[in-house]
């Protein structure tokens, strides 16, 4: 009963003013409490979750444009290494055709050489043999004429007339 009579008594509409005088004097205590104990602390936390989220967002951006300049390096220092390459595999080619330019002159001149020095040998051994058989021939001749005129003039006689006029021949030439 005694409930009923505390409900029989209260109104909404018609609050008693001492109620509100504490109901107030409660939030308001809660309130304070509330905001030193667990307001500053959880907007503390929030402050610095958003500081830490913006300096997060700030560091992904500064390496997001510190990848793309990488990248950008990247791709130059790619472009510089085909061009290098082209500029070297071109120089190696350009060496190549020097090269073999150059075996091809030092080869012709060589066999030129060759040749020319194979023709004078052929020459001086032509010449050689020429000399020679001149040399057997003039040889011969000799053998033959003495064996002749051995066989012609058998006395001395013949061959001392035969000589006197071949003397005389030779003063008048």
């Amino acid at each position: 009963m005694s409930q009923i009579l505390f409900l029989a008594d209260f109104s909404v509409i018609k609050p008693d003013p001492g109620l509100i005088f504490w109901t107030a004097l409660v939030f308001i205590t809660l309130w304070f409490f509330l905001g030193r104990m667990a307001f500053r602390p959880i907007q503390n936390a929030l402050k610095k979750r958003e500081t830490d989220i913006q300096s997060s967002l700030d560091e992904a951006k500064r390496v997001r444009d510190e990848m793309s300049k990488l990248k950008a390096d990247n791709e130059a220092l790619l472009k510089l290494a085909q061009e290098e390459r082209v500029k070297i595999l071109r120089e190696a080619s350009e060496t190549k055709e020097a090269i073999i330019s150059e075996a091809r002159a030092k080869a012709k001149e060589e066999s030129r050489r060759i040749v020319e020095e194979a023709k004078e040998l052929i020459e001086h051994q032509k010449m050689a043999a020429i000399i020679d058989v001149k040399n057997q021939v003039g040889n011969m001749a000799i053998d033959l004429t003495e064996r002749l005129l051995r066989a012609n003039l058998k006395g001395n006689a013949e061959q001392e007339q035969l000589v006197g006029r071949l003397m005389d021949e030779m003063k008048l030439n």
